[in-house]
């Protein structure tokens, strides 16, 4: 006689148990998750440290002008570089976590951005150190790193509030379906700027190489920024003419994006 035959009859009776309700901390699997790093709670805790003691150690270079003696490429410039490239990977999770949380994972850190945003960080670090070792005296020049410290600001700001004041309507993906909540933003800072995400991150982005005083990489960030940004707003605006007709074609035609060539 097998183990089986000597079972009693099993029975598929419903189950009335309760479904177990999730921790509060549960980060549940996204759908098409496709990120290298896990959407996990100990994976944001760590990243957010990682990202919080590059912030500390570069705006401690900044203030500091540099560390006495330590080496002849750790300046003030490279610090404030290193200290807003970290900043703004912490806040576009921060911000996401507070205002647009249904929206909010790992991702969020907008760390695996794609190859191009990565080599275009790498040339300008690249660039930086090797101006400063055969040309110091080209980075000398406090109008222009000035320059580039208010746009970094002002651009960080405008994204920052441009995230918060749409809320669940914003999203670091473009959304090509309509959902029910989705609502059409046009007040704040919508009022003035059609996409102030994208103009906050494009003078962010440009600024820091004025911090860095890097002529070849500023003008290829402009180039590829204005060329992602240009396409990127097409095809958005394709989407929220289907999705909001003719109320979004007429606050396009009156509010601009401030990115230059980008109507």
């Amino acid at each position: 006689m097998s183990v089986s035959d000597s079972e009693p009859p099993k029975h598929n009776a419903p189950s009335h148990a309760p479904a177990p309700t999730p921790h509060p901390l549960q980060t549940p699997p996204l759908p098409n998750y496709k990120g290298r790093i896990s959407n996990t709670p100990l994976a944001a805790s760590l990243v957010s440290f990682i990202l919080g003691s590059v912030f500390a150690l570069g705006a401690l270079t900044f203030v500091a002008g540099a560390f006495a003696g330590s080496s002849w490429w750790v300046t003030g410039q490279l610090g404030f570089f290193v200290a807003a490239w970290a900043a703004f990977h912490w806040g576009e999770y921060a911000v996401t976590a507070g205002w647009n949380l249904e929206k909010c994972s790992v991702d969020s850190f907008l760390l695996e951005n794609g190859m191009t945003y990565h080599l275009a960080h790498g040339t300008a670090l690249a660039e930086y150190i090797i101006t400063m070792y055969v040309r110091p005296g080209w980075k000398t020049h406090g109008g222009i790193t000035l320059a580039g410290i208010v746009l970094v600001l002002a651009g960080q700001v405008l994204r920052s509030m441009a995230m918060i004041h749409a809320s669940t309507n914003f999203s670091h993906a473009v959304a090509f379906r309509k959902r029910e909540a989705h609502v059409l933003v046009t007040d704040g800072v919508y009022a003035w700027l059609r996409h102030p995400s994208y103009t906050g991150f494009f003078y962010w982005a440009v600024g820091t190489q004025l911090v860095l005083q890097n002529p070849f990489s500023a003008l290829i960030y402009v180039v590829l920024l204005w060329r992602f940004f240009y396409y990127r707003v097409k095809a958005e605006e394709r989407a929220l003419v289907v999705f909001f007709g003719d109320a979004y074609v007429q606050y396009r035609n009156r509010v601009g994006t401030m990115i230059p060539f980008v109507p």
